[in-house]
């Protein structure tokens, strides 16, 4: 199938399937006698997993990584099953940062519906921000 079709089949651009070639996420299709990309109809499925891999959060390193265990023959189980457990251990921690910063700008917003501006001085910059 051509690169057009093939775009439209994966609701992509031709542009980042040709990307995807050059990154090595998909292989180099064969050509036609006139020089067009003839992409097996697999192609279609491989965009699918690339896209469900960015979904799930997975770098396109990771994708490729992932697709070079399967083309050797072998199943990428464990392998995604280490990436997933690693992403969902950054996204927790991540998700804890989020709390205690949010924690600290609802104080800091307390503290700012307190203050009449017609009170503060020339000491300091903003008594808003500075320690209690």
């Amino acid at each position: 199938m051509r690169i057009g079709t093939l775009a439209a089949a994966a609701g992509l651009t031709t542009k980042t399937i040709r990307f995807y070639e050059q990154a090595g996420l998909l292989p180099q299709p064969p050509r036609t006698p006139a020089g067009y990309r003839d992409y097996p109809t697999e192609a279609a499925e491989r965009l699918a997993f690339i896209r469900d891999g960015q979904t799930a959060g997975l770098t396109l390193a990771e994708i490729r990584s992932v697709l070079a265990i399967r083309d050797a023959g072998q199943p990428p189980c464990r392998h995604v099953t280490t990436l997933i457990e690693t992403h969902l251990e950054q996204v927790e921690a991540r998700i804890a940062e989020l709390l205690a910063t949010r924690t600290a700008l609802q104080s800091l917003h307390q503290r700012a519906r307190s203050v009449d501006p017609a009170d503060c001085g020339p000491e300091g910059i903003c008594r808003i921000l500075a320690p209690a």
